[in-house]
């Protein structure tokens, strides 16, 4: 037996409020989508501008976190050299307001921001690398999706991977 099919019946009170609402809200959600893409945008071209011809291409945010601290400025600071835009989250009082800080945050979002790291392309999109979540499963015995992460990360930038113990 199939369920019964019911009606939904809108009623004037909803057209006479929907209506309206729908013709405000909807451009503004269109004004909304055009003003974050002409951001990320510009953004982007700041970047390629003003580092990519610098020899910069990648932003790097990491803590003084017990977990991965050490692991980035032994096996990966080491690696990027000049290239690399640092960032210390734990010192993020100290920032001032500068293309990193704005990248990182844009970059970065509200989740698992820390550690992060992006890698600048001319006149492409750029890539993020988020390793919180690989950093909690080598925390919990599984090394692989970290060291998938890094080699990803490394191959990218063209870098030759070292092998090397893990934390």
């Amino acid at each position: 037996m199939s369920a019964p099919k019911t009606k939904w019946k809108l009623g004037l009170w909803g057209v006479l409020l929907g209506v309206p609402l729908a013709l405000v809200f909807i451009p503004l959600l269109i004004v909304s989508l055009l003003y974050v893409l002409v951001l990320t945008l510009c953004l982007h071209l700041a970047l390629w501008c003003c580092w990519s011809l610098r020899g910069r291409d990648i932003l790097l945010v990491y803590s003084d976190s017990p977990n991965w601290h050490d692991y980035f400025e032994q096996n990966i600071l080491p690696l990027l050299g000049e290239r690399a835009v640092v960032l210390n989250w734990s010192r993020r009082r100290e920032w001032r307001l500068s293309l990193a800080t704005i990248a990182a945050r844009h970059f970065g979002g509200r989740r698992e921001f820390n550690p992060l790291a992006v890698v600048i392309r001319p006149f492409r999109l750029t890539r993020t690398f988020r390793f919180w979540q690989p950093f909690q499963d080598y925390k919990h015995g599984r090394p692989e999706p970290l060291q998938r992460m890094e080699g990803e990360f490394l191959d990218l930038l063209g870098v030759a991977r070292h092998d090397h113990p893990l934390i």
